[in-house]
């Protein structure tokens, strides 16, 4: 599953001088391997999309995936996890 890749809203806003890496976030991809699905999924085809309930919009990874054992790759997440951070940071 994959988030944004940094951990503020915008990286090139950051003090002048500053490594970039520094901003890095270390969340930006997760790999889920205990996952159960429907049965049907198992013939899921690459570049196939897919919404998970409950969880975002889903694509057959091309290079990754093998015939019963499909990779996916989140595409949109369905909650806005920026909302929460700058709701946090406000108050």
């Amino acid at each position: 599953m994959y988030d944004k890749l940094f951990s503020v809203p915008d990286a090139t806003a950051e003090k002048e001088g500053e490594d970039y890496r520094k901003y890095l976030n270390p969340a930006s991809l997760q790999a889920v391997t205990s996952c159960r699905a429907e049965p049907g999924l198992a013939a899921a085809r690459p570049g196939n999309r897919y919404q998970f309930e409950r969880q975002g919009y889903f694509c057959v990874d091309t290079r990754d995936s093998a015939p019963g054992k499909p990779v996916f790759n989140l595409t949109v997440t369905l909650r806005d996890t920026w909302a929460k951070i700058e709701k946090s940071i406000s108050t």
